[in-house]
C-alpha cells in the first residue's frame, strides 16, 4: 500500500510539472481592485500551495477530535 501511495504521489507531480512547463505565458489577475500581471505558471503554483495549506488546515480540523454539530 506504501508504494502504491509513493507512485501516484509521484505521478501527481510529474504531471503538474508538465502542467507548470507548458504554461509560461503571462496573464493578468485581478485582486479586489488591483490588477496583476504574472506568468501563468506562478498563478498555478500560488493557487497549488493555498490549496494545499488550505487542505492541511481542515484535515487537522478535522483529524483532531470528534466534533458535535
Amino acid at each position: 500500500m506504501r508504494k502504491a501511495k509513493i507512485i501516484v504521489i509521484l505521478i501527481v507531480s510529474l504531471l503538474s510539472l508538465i502542467v507548470f512547463v507548458q504554461n509560461r505565458q503571462a496573464v493578468d489577475t485581478k485582486l479586489l481592485f488591483v490588477t496583476i500581471t504574472m506568468p501563468l505558471v506562478l498563478l498555478l503554483i500560488l493557487t497549488f500551495i493555498m490549496g494545499s495549506i488550505l487542505g492541511l488546515v481542515i484535515a487537522s480540523y478535522v483529524l483532531r477530535e470528534p466534533h458535535k454539530l
